[in-house]
């Protein structure tokens, strides 16, 4: 039987209803890229993002968006989706997400280059924002 590009994506096909808890316990899944020969971007956009401050417990809202350059894999979006559900009750500064984030995509597809940005409302009159870059080592 001959193998498919997408034979390996656990996710996609299932009527998924149980989230994980934590960015520990997420699984996110990665695909053959089609056009690894040439340098192009992908961009997700996670208007709705929510995690849990771990010191007050106060559920802070924002926006991450994630561009990426991909080598050889492109991140299935279900799997991120889920991923990015996953930081509803982990509790963690905005810094912390935003790094976490990059640390584990960057570890499931190795990217040429990698930009996540973290747009969080503001508490207490003050917004932050976040911005971690990842380039791949030159060879």
């Amino acid at each position: 039987m001959k193998k498919r590009r997408y034979d390996g994506l656990s996710l996609l096909k299932r009527n998924h209803r149980k989230y994980p808890d934590s960015p520990d316990k997420a699984n996110l899944e990665a695909f053959a890229n089609e056009y690894s020969r040439r340098d192009y971007w992908i961009q997700f956009d996670c208007p709705e993002f929510t995690s849990i401050c771990p010191i007050t417990a106060q559920p802070d809202f924002g926006k991450i968006t994630i561009r990426y350059i991909p080598g050889k894999l492109c991140l299935e979006s279900k799997s991120l989706k889920l991923y990015m559900f996953s930081f509803r009750n982990h509790g963690a500064f905005h810094e912390a997400v935003v790094n976490r984030i990059l640390d584990d995509i960057v570890r499931c597809i190795k990217p040429r280059k990698m930009v996540v940005k973290g747009e969080f409302n503001a508490r207490g009159g003050i917004a932050i924002n976040v911005e971690a870059e990842y380039s791949q080592p030159s060879a």
